[in-house]
């Protein structure tokens, strides 16, 4: 691979392989004779390609090019990704010089995270570097285990320069990361938080609404006895989650039993522990709504171990929509957190606030909440199929 061109923004973007012959398939292109003699004829054999030639592969004007290479949102995503392939193809370097007149100098945001769960920080992750990629932005990805000092790994990265932070659960509930981070006075943008802190900036989704709607679902399939795993303790989602279940039986004109509500951690294993516990019960219940898709997959698995069928005699549904809920059978019924796009947002806010810190401006704390959805796949079922087993 060729050495990067001075200056040229840096980001670590994973590709998959699709993408990696896309790309390669379109820089074969802007090497080949009938490109190179073309820009010859644009401006002389040699010299660089400009944000004009660039332009011109795409199909676009030359302010398109500039919004994508900025990373604004107001682009469509088939024109960014035609740009992409086009700077990709040219081997186009920014202007470093030019975007810094215009206030857009490469910007170093770091994303800190704490999550156990591989699915949710994969879907994460693919959204910020995708984001990042987009404009000046070099993205710090830097891990903080629990209980190992993470206001001090703050401090450190805000003495080493970075402009702004993304804090994804459980780290956008961490109050001494954020009090740390307040202080400095480097914008954050918290991801998936319940309660919004001071002076911070705020992505989320409607948690408890999103959790009425599915026990709502859920009761409407005719379950009275509906079992609930809750989240981690240490984040306040969990609790809204928690207070969305409750709401909907109360709303059913349900029991609410405190017996079918059981906590977890929002682990796989913490899942298995929580199911058990509720497989267990004297009435068991014919349906089970965890608080994440890491412990419904574990919840199945237990079924399965039981001789449960899923959903014939144990419906059971999940929270977030990862990869995890379509790679496990039956693929699990869920409601979609849209992690990716809650990523990307994020990013566009620390840009955003970054520049209006180096301008001068007051800053402007923003909370954005995003739509859910519910996806119903085959994991729930009416529990008539239960009392006929029983029959």
């Amino acid at each position: 691979m060729s050495a990067l061109p001075p200056n040229r923004p840096v980001v670590v973007i994973a590709l998959s392989r699709q993408d990696e012959h896309r790309v390669k398939s379109c820089v074969d292109r802007g090497e080949s004779g009938m490109d190179r003699s073309r820009l010859r004829r644009r401006g002389g054999a040699g010299r660089a390609p400009t944000i004009s030639d660039v332009a011109a592969r795409a199909g676009v004007s030359v302010m398109t090019v500039s919004r994508v290479i900025n990373g604004e949102d107001k682009v469509r995503p088939a024109t960014r990704d035609a740009v992409d392939i086009a700077i990709a193809a040219l081997n186009y370097a920014p202007n470093r010089a030019a975007q810094s007149l215009a206030g857009a100098g490469q910007i170093r945001i770091a994303l800190l995270y704490s999550n156990p769960s591989a699915a949710y920080l994969s879907e994460f992750l693919v959204g910020g570097l995708d984001q990042a990629s987009r404009g000046a932005v070099q993205l710090v990805v830097e891990k903080c285990e629990p209980d190992d000092h993470e206001a001090d790994v703050a401090r450190r990265l805000v003495a080493s320069g970075i402009d702004g932070f993304v804090l994804p659960p459980p780290l956008c509930d961490n109050r001494a990361v954020l009090a740390a981070l307040v202080d400095s006075g480097t914008p954050v943008v918290a991801v998936a938080t319940g309660r919004v802190a001071a002076r911070v900036s705020a992505v989320s989704i409607d948690d408890r609404r999103a959790a009425f709607e599915m026990t709502m679902h859920i009761a409407a399939l005719g379950h009275t006895r509906i079992g609930f795993i809750a989240g981690h303790p240490n984040q306040t989602t969990s609790a809204l989650r928690l207070q969305g279940y409750r709401d909907a039986l109360v709303a059913c004109a349900l029991p609410v039993d405190e017996a079918l509500i059981v906590p977890g951690l929002f682990t796989y294993r913490s899942g298995l522990d929580a199911a058990e516990q509720l497989l267990d019960l004297a009435d068991a219940p014919s349906a089970i709504f965890a608080s994440n898709d890491d412990m419904a997959a574990a919840t199945v698995a237990v079924a399965h171990r039981r001789g449960l069928e899923v959903p014939d005699q144990l419906t059971v549904c999940g929270f977030d929509d990862t990869a995890l809920a379509t790679t496990i059978w039956p693929e699990l019924t869920t409601i979609r957190q849209p992690i990716t796009d809650m990523s990307r947002a994020a990013i566009d806010m620390l840009l955003d606030a970054v520049r209006r810190r180096r301008s001068g401006e007051a800053p402007q704390h923003r909370s954005v909440v995003l739509d859910f959805a519910m996806i119903r796949r085959q994991s729930d079922a009416p529990p008539r199929r239960q009392a006929a087993d029983t029959d």
